[in-house]
């Protein structure tokens, strides 16, 4: 059975906080010139997501817009279902919302919420999303829920009360997993990082850069230690076996090989994060057009 929602094969995940609105209008209208069917911005400690999508919206006809990942303590679940409606509004059900519990140190330090159990949280959340009062007409038409999940626990929850997952940090490994707790009929779409640097050398350094920030955050170690990492990985950066998992990175034959081990693992979608070479936060541009699927990628 196919999952209930269809948003293409091949999408793009990216930092646009970097880039002006003007250039970000500039990049999603490229991203679906090419071939990507969605284009997925985070939610962290820049612009807010939502404004984003509903800007890029205007830019695009097609192109889904998704949000990987909405944090939950960002707003309430009644702002969150407006949210929605609005984007899913003015984009004709072109929203993807993702939704995330984030991390114990995004919520209570810099947001300096209380910070509760995740699968708790995550499920109250959801119903009073369905509860929340919502006085406009609906839109006519309206894009998937997916979780920002990664354990067991918060993928089983995602495949009884969404419409799909939505795994960060994440290998082929955990896409096989998360197959198999979805079900066959749930949409997964994991992110998947990939780098054009062919030396060895120069492309673990550019990754270890970029993976810093989440290999200190628990609930990403947590993870990878249910997938045969140790402790000793998570060291001096990460080991090289753990950066090679992560970040696909060489040449277009050898990346395109870690897409398609998603694909068979399970995967309905990949959200491709082309990572910079310099390492700096944003999009590599001749990777994004690299991989297009009118490019042939």
């Amino acid at each position: 059975m196919a999952a209930a929602f269809n948003i293409g094969k091949l999408g793009i995940w990216s930092w646009l906080d970097s880039s002006s609105y003007t250039e970000a209008t500039e990049f999603a209208a490229a991203t679906e010139a090419m071939g990507y069917t969605a284009l997925w911005v985070p939610e962290a400690v820049g612009r807010d997501p939502f404004v984003m999508l509903a800007h890029l919206s205007a830019a695009t006809k097609d192109l889904y817009l998704a949000t990987g990942i909405a944090n939950i303590y960002a707003r309430d679940a009644m702002a969150m279902k407006s949210a929605r409606h609005a984007v899913d509004e003015l984009s004709g059900g072109r929203l993807v919302l993702g939704l995330g519990v984030s991390h114990a140190e995004m919520v209570s330090g810099l947001r300096q919420h209380e910070y509760q159990g995740p699968l708790t949280a995550m499920r109250g959340y959801l119903e009073q999303m369905e509860q929340a009062l919502y006085v406009p007409a609906l839109p006519q038409r309206s894009g998937p829920v997916l979780l920002g999940a990664l354990r067991d626990r918060m993928l089983g929850l995602a495949a009884a009360a969404a419409d799909g997952a939505h795994p960060y940090f994440v290998t082929p490994e955990h896409t096989a997993r998360a197959r198999k707790i979805l079900g066959p009929d749930k949409l997964l779409a994991p992110e998947q990082k990939v780098l054009t640097i062919r030396e060895p050398g120069p492309a673990r350094s550019v990754a270890r850069q970029h993976m810093a920030t989440y290999l200190g955050l628990p609930n990403y170690r947590n993870n990878l230690l249910t997938l045969g990492f140790v402790a000793e990985d998570f060291e001096h950066g990460g080991s090289n076996r753990l950066v090679d998992a992560i970040v696909a990175w060489g040449d277009e034959h050898t990346i395109m090989a870690r897409i398609e081990e998603h694909w068979q693992a399970g995967a309905d979608h990949v959200a491709l994060q082309c990572l910079r070479h310099d390492g700096e936060p944003g999009f590599e541009m001749d990777t994004v057009r690299a991989f297009a699927p009118r490019n042939g990628g």
